[in-house]
């Protein structure tokens, strides 16, 4: 248990700090006006503030290892991709070519056979 002289020298210094507290607050209050008065002057604004930010950050992510080897791997993979496709391309492109030739080739025979059967 505390004695009379020991709480009240607490409950003194428990008023000087709750001074302090507030003294603080007040101060820093004044510093936050002063500094959004000076970026006002600068032209600052949160706006601006948060594109640089995310300008900064975008780059600090994009020196990374684990970005450079993802990018890597996934432009490695897009370059796979597109060899695939265009591959695809090529043979479907050849198939309808194919096709049409064949068509072609039936439509005249087709053509010069039916003439022959109708005289039959």
């Amino acid at each position: 248990m505390l004695s009379e002289e020991e709480k009240e020298e607490l409950k003194a210094e428990l008023v000087q700090l709750e001074d302090e507290i507030t003294t603080l607050r007040q101060v820093l209050s004044a510093k936050e006006r002063h500094l959004v008065e000076i970026k006002q002057k600068l032209g600052m604004n949160l706006m601006n503030e948060l594109k640089q930010n995310f300008s900064k950050s975008w780059h600090d992510m994009q020196t990374t290892p684990a970005y450079k080897k993802t990018h890597e791997t996934l432009s490695h993979a897009g370059q796979k991709a597109t060899a695939a496709f265009s591959n695809v391309g090529t043979a479907i492109s050849k198939k309808f070519g194919d096709m049409r030739s064949h068509s072609i080739g039936y439509s005249i025979r087709h053509s010069i056979s039916m003439p022959a059967m109708r005289r039959k």
